[in-house]
């Protein structure tokens, strides 16, 4: 599809920082007067509903070909109805979590990664997408001083993630931001490079 906005995908391990870069992202630009707005995954769709009610309570995890279908199938109404909707209006779109989220967690849990891909054909390729790296037991801390519950606490589960978005990185499909340092350095880098980006696109 044509698309006159722009799509921005951030990702990291839960306690990387990356909602609170995205939300403070998103009002950045709109603070520059660009129209910009911030969605999630699980998205707000009914199977978005399913999955933070079902999976993340951690009902439904018994076989994790399932859960990839789910993700797959919560992202295509996530695609449909609000993500390609706005880039046909021009906006620019700040999604926390896209299907590289499917690759590292699923893919971690030995769900063959060339078939999440296959699932996922249908998801439109961001303009950029940022993987913000801290590591496991830094994301287990900082969740912890926040005293929320945590769903994957499993440290060498966790090993794995952090391995595939690496790699992810080392195939270009990432851009990779230190998120060990403090949030205003880490914010400052993501700004840089979306700065470019909408330079590129003719949007400053």
């Amino acid at each position: 599809m044509y698309r006159k906005g722009i799509l921005i995908a951030i990702e990291g391990l839960d306690g990387s920082g990356k909602t609170t870069i995205s939300r403070a992202l998103v009002e950045w630009m709109r603070s520059r007067g660009f129209n910009a707005i911030y969605t999630a995954e699980p998205s707000t769709s009914p199977i978005g509903e399913l999955i933070r009610s079902k999976i993340i309570s951690g009902e439904i995890r018994r076989d994790t070909r399932i859960e990839a279908l789910l993700f797959a199938a919560d992202r295509l109404w996530h695609v449909l109805y609000e993500i390609e909707p706005l880039l046909g209006e021009g906006r620019i779109v700040v999604t926390d979590r896209y299907y590289f989220s499917s690759i590292a967690y699923q893919g971690a849990l030995n769900v063959d990664i060339a078939w999440i891909r296959t699932l996922n054909k249908f998801a439109i390729k961001p303009d950029t997408a940022i993987y913000i790296d801290v590591t496991p037991e830094e994301a287990l801390r900082r969740k912890k001083k926040e005293g929320l519950k945590l769903l994957f606490e499993n440290i060498e589960y966790l090993r794995k993630v952090r391995r595939i978005y690496l790699e992810l990185v080392n195939y270009g499909e990432l851009r990779l931001v230190d998120g060990m340092r403090d949030f205003e350095e880490v914010l400052e880098e993501v700004k840089s490079i979306v700065n470019d980006l909408l330079s590129e696109r003719g949007f400053s």
